[in-house]
């Protein structure tokens, strides 16, 4: 939801770091993986209960993924990066409710599969709208440098982190956090599966 707003401003404040790393030979795959290292430390930080580290942690993956993109842009976007960095994004989403569960699992682990689950929900109509939207020929007028279709929702990644960071802040309250963002995550997926249904219909 907060993205399509977010992206211009972070876009424009990561260009010069792009261009420095680019210019160094740094490669956007090569953030991406170094990014995602990041974030499967962050989720082992919060599975040992240093919660200020696996914040630290999991914003750095953020801050790398979006210089992949930034340096994508400047030296040519691939169909490869764009899988990778969606592929690592996905998985890095779900390892950080995993290390709550694994810090506290009577208190968090069923909070954390709900939340896990409803990742699934969220990330599979995004991903089964690309497909079918790519093989249309359409474009997300919102998010014109996205690798693939980019439809938005009420969770977006910008809610998504902010949620995390609260996790991370206030771990005790992480049951409570996690119920609620699972909700909005159904709310999310349930929107998507009605836009799947209503504007990919057949051609008439």
């Amino acid at each position: 939801m907060i993205d399509r707003h977010a992206l211009p401003v972070l876009n424009r404040l990561l260009a010069p770091p792009a261009r420095a790393l680019a210019g160094a030979g740094v490669g956007a795959d090569q953030i991406t993986v170094a990014g995602f290292a990041l974030g499967v430390l962050g989720g082992v930080a919060v599975a040992a209960d240093w919660f200020g580290l696996g914040l630290v942690l999991i914003l750095a993956n953020r801050l790398a993924d979006g210089l992949d993109g930034a340096v994508a842009r400047l030296a040519g976007p691939t169909d490869r990066g764009a899988f990778l960095d969606i592929a690592l994004d996905f998985l890095f989403y779900a390892l950080v409710p995993l290390g709550f569960a694994l810090a506290d699992p009577g208190r968090n682990a069923l909070a954390a599969a709900a939340l896990i689950a409803s990742f699934v929900g969220t990330g599979s109509s995004f991903l089964a709208f690309a497909s079918v939207a790519n093989r249309r020929g359409l474009r997300a007028a919102d998010y014109p440098g996205k690798g693939i279709y980019y439809l938005g929702g009420l969770t977006e990644g910008g809610e998504t982190i902010l949620v995390f960071a609260a996790m991370c802040l206030w771990p005790t309250a992480f049951p409570v956090l996690a119920w609620s963002f699972a909700g909005l995550c159904l709310l999310t997926t349930l929107a998507r599966w009605h836009d799947g249904w209503t504007r990919l219909k057949p051609d008439e």
